[in-house]
């Protein structure tokens, strides 16, 4: 017989009975029913209902023994009786007669307790993350994230994908987010980057004759935690293929995704290929985000003609000013009560807005505080661009451009979820499509990269030489499902001229894109393909299959949202010795005080 176990824990069944076994685990949770001591004993596999007579020489060697303590038993598989029959776990129709105990590994007084969902707050979770990580939800997600990617890696394998590897130890990179920089000892000065994403590389690879690259990718930002971002690092699967267009790299990873979904997505429908294609400004007026949530049935619309030149003075004067008029139209919304339209007026005041303005379609009339002020052709109007019908209720916002997509955005998803009318059986998914090229930074008023700043501009150098820089689009999309946004990608600027002329009108000199992406320009100028790609989250996959709202519940060792690991007590202050060996010097924030 085996020194630790005969069998794992999930997998006795009545067929075993009568066997002569051997188990080990963790103590899960135990019962005891006075002459009868149950255990209930957990491995990675599962859980089998053990049983010790109070007569038996080793019970109090079971008795005694904590929850979490690792524990091997032997002894006779039997029968349960019919009403004690667990039908909920696999093992349920037989348990273990314990004859032999042996503690492997005691457990001492647990600060969390691993047999209940019971949230004992971020920071114990993290400290103990061993413990969290035996708990079923947590342990589940990490095994569904682990059979996700295996899967990833075998549907791009099937699709003529090669996986590489890419450094980690690179340069900086305008990707948007601050690099984490890692000293060299033998280059004194010199710093080391970790990659915000494989960006480079992976071009380069196209440019090595590759053709078609994948990797689960890890990538390192030094940004803030978010519940859909983890701090620090995240893996994403990041792919490249020569010779496309936008379509080819969307025909590629469509499959990978619906496959995925409907693999591990419980049953739930996902949107079939291929998926919806969105222009970036009609997602925003739409939906007021380029991260919409297709499973809300609600559509922005513009409105701002309707009201324009009326007696409500607060919409007419705000256009006078610049301002538009966005229209949520809600079907079945109209027979609500009038608490819930003054709640929502309340909530709308507090996120900063005037309020919630609204006209409520019934019977064939339109009636709420606003209705008087449409006659019967503006309410016609209106009706042919939103498409209300009887029973319905338009909810309106009357803002800046910017404000009244933004505010529009929380408006749409607050309604759909009052009224439940978002979907929770689906995956929606959607491509978002033709983004601006560039834009400007709201502090400075100067020009920068609106996206990825290797994307192929549509129109390609004519478009940056004659165009305003504001009006050009980039062959650039994101790939977002129940507003989650997945990825980012691009088709790539493969030509020298082309990069040299983007990076000038973004404010970098000749000089210094040489020197940040002399490997790139370098591989561009000995004949590089037309190349694309795209880089879906691993992390967001498992989170929407998973159900869960926060990455940390799929991420085995997250850090905590101010970027600290309290397990392994990272970041730490370093020996004196060792800054030197790197030619580091600390020079600390001024307190308070100071």
């Amino acid at each position: 017989m085996h020194e630790y176990r005969t069998h794992r824990c999930g997998d006795l069944r009545i067929e075993h009975a009568g066997e002569k076994v051997r188990l080990s685990g963790w103590i899960h949770r135990k019962r005891d029913h006075g002459n009868l001591l149950f255990v209930d004993l957990r491995d990675h596999y599962g859980i089998t209902q053990c049983v010790v007579d109070s007569s038996s020489p080793i019970f109090g060697v079971v008795e005694d023994a904590r929850n979490e303590t690792v524990i091997c038993v032997t002894g006779k598989v039997v029968p349960r009786s019919d009403e004690t029959v667990n039908s909920s776990i696999p093992t349920g129709e037989v348990e273990l007669v314990i004859q032999e105990v042996e503690v492997l590994g005691p457990a001492e007084t647990l600060p969390l307790q691993v047999n209940s969902d019971e949230d004992y707050g971020e920071e114990t979770r993290l400290r103990f993350r061993f413990l969290d990580l035996r708990r079923d939800r947590v342990h589940s997600n990490i095994v569904l994230r682990s059979r996700v990617i295996s899967d990833i890696r075998r549907r791009m394998t099937e699709q003529g994908f090669v996986e590489f590897q890419t450094p980690i130890l690179t340069s900086t990179s305008p990707e948007g987010a601050r690099d984490f920089l890692v000293p060299s000892r033998l280059h004194p000065g010199q710093f080391y980057a970790l990659p915000q994403a494989p960006q480079q590389f992976k071009q380069l690879i196209m440019m090595a004759g590759f053709d078609r690259y994948f990797q689960i990718a890890p990538c390192f930002r030094d940004e803030d935690a978010r519940a859909d971002r983890s701090p620090g690092e995240f893996y994403q699967l990041d792919i490249e293929m020569s010779f496309v267009t936008q379509e080819d790299v969307f025909a590629a990873l469509e499959p990978v995704l619906n496959g995925v979904f409907n693999e591990f997505g419980d049953g739930k429908t996902v949107t079939a290929a291929p998926f919806p294609r969105i222009p970036y400004e009609d997602a925003m007026l739409k939906y007021g985000t380029d991260k919409p949530d297709l499973r809300n049935p609600i559509e922005m619309s513009d409105v701002t003609d309707v009201w324009r030149g009326t007696d409500f003075k607060i919409f007419a004067k705000g256009i006078e000013k610049g301002a538009v008029v966005r229209a949520l139209p809600v079907p079945s919304a109209a027979n609500q009560p009038r608490s819930f339209f003054d709640k929502l007026n309340d909530w709308a005041r507090k996120e900063g807005a005037g309020g919630l303005g609204y006209i409520l379609f019934q019977d064939g009339e339109a009636k709420g505080p606003i209705a008087r002020f449409l006659d019967e052709d503006r309410l016609s109007k209106l009706q042919n661009i939103t498409g209300f019908e009887d029973g319905d209720a338009v909810f309106f916002v009357c803002e800046r451009a910017e404000t009244a997509a933004e505010f529009g955005a929380l408006a749409r998803t607050r309604i759909a979820n009052e009224l439940e009318l978002i979907d929770q059986n689906t995956f929606k998914f959607c491509w978002i499509i033709d983004y601006p090229m560039y834009e400007l930074d709201p502090r400075t008023g100067t020009l920068e990269f609106s996206h990825n700043p290797f994307s192929m501009p549509q129109g390609g150098l004519e478009a940056l030489e004659a165009k305003d820089p504001l009006d050009i689009k980039a062959f650039q999309y994101d790939i977002v499902c129940n507003g989650i946004e997945l990825s980012s990608g691009a088709i790539r600027n493969h030509r020298p001229e082309i990069m040299y002329k983007a990076f000038e009108l973004a404010g970098y000199a000749a000089s210094e894109v040489e020197a940040r992406f002399g490997g790139m320009l370098n591989a561009l100028k000995f004949g590089a393909p037309p190349h694309g790609g795209s880089a879906p989250g691993i992390d967001r996959i498992v989170m929407l299959l998973a159900g869960e709202e926060n990455i940390r519940e799929v991420t085995m060792f997250p850090m905590t949202q101010q970027a600290q690991d309290l397990m392994m007590g990272a970041p730490a202050v370093v020996s004196k010795s060792h800054l030197e060996e790197l030619h580091v010097r600390v020079e600390m924030p001024p307190t308070k005080d100071e």
